[in-house]
């Protein structure tokens, strides 16, 4: 997709800026509380432009062949989620609209799926003892350093998703591509395992493989 093309030039300057000891991140153990920290300008600039654009989460696919692959995987995870989402069109939205963000950031779709499964337990309006809001439990001040400071927009299904996308990139930026360690930091509890263990567990029951063609 272009957008993420142009998602991933920003997270490189973050990373630069990161890498340079420019940005530092605290540790708290506590669920869902990633830390207020002071950004540097080029930081702040960087990830605002990556929550901006609030069109709608509408996938792009380079032939028909993606197409069906993309259909398939939405009826295998719908299939999955429906205990906890039974309309089918609240499904598809959500699960599209994952789909869209965390391809945008350059995650993987069963990573994020993972995550909000131990967040928020896939709970929209779900707030943690700390404050953290909506599927991905981010916190307020996070709208305030990269969005336009309106926390309760936290709780729109796209901004949530959005918002937490953004911020694990950047985390997994900060921390060089270390997954482990990035989801400490998104945790609060860096270094920690049994949030990352959790996640990385979680996102097993989210993953997809294409079936294999008949002949093949």
């Amino acid at each position: 997709m272009p957008a993420a093309a142009g998602i991933q030039r920003r997270f490189c300057l973050v990373s630069l800026l990161t890498g340079a000891g420019l940005l530092s991140i605290g540790e708290q153990a506590r669920a869902g509380a990633q830390i207020e920290e002071p950004l540097a300008d080029a930081v702040r600039t960087a990830l605002s432009a990556a929550i901006a654009n609030r069109a709608p989460p509408i996938p792009e696919f380079a032939d028909t062949g993606a197409r069906l692959r993309y259909l398939r995987w939405l009826g295998a995870m719908s299939e999955r989620l429906k205990k906890k989402k039974p309309e089918w069109n609240v499904r598809k939205e959500f699960l599209q609209t994952v789909w869209y963000e965390s391809r945008r950031a350059g995650l993987e779709t069963s990573l994020v799926l993972g995550l909000i499964q131990v967040e928020s337990n896939f709970r929209k309006y779900a707030v943690s003892g700390v404050g953290a809001r909506g599927y991905m439990q981010v916190m307020p001040f996070w709208a305030r350093l990269i969005g336009d400071g309106d926390a309760a927009m936290l709780f729109h299904m796209q901004t949530n998703l959005r918002f937490g996308c953004v911020i694990l990139r950047h985390y997994l930026d900060r921390e060089r591509g270390d997954l482990f360690m990035a989801l400490g930091r998104y945790n609060g509890s860096r270094g920690k395992p049994q949030y990352p263990n959790a996640v990385l567990a979680n996102r097993r029951q989210w993953e997809y493989v294409e079936p294999k063609s008949r002949g093949a």
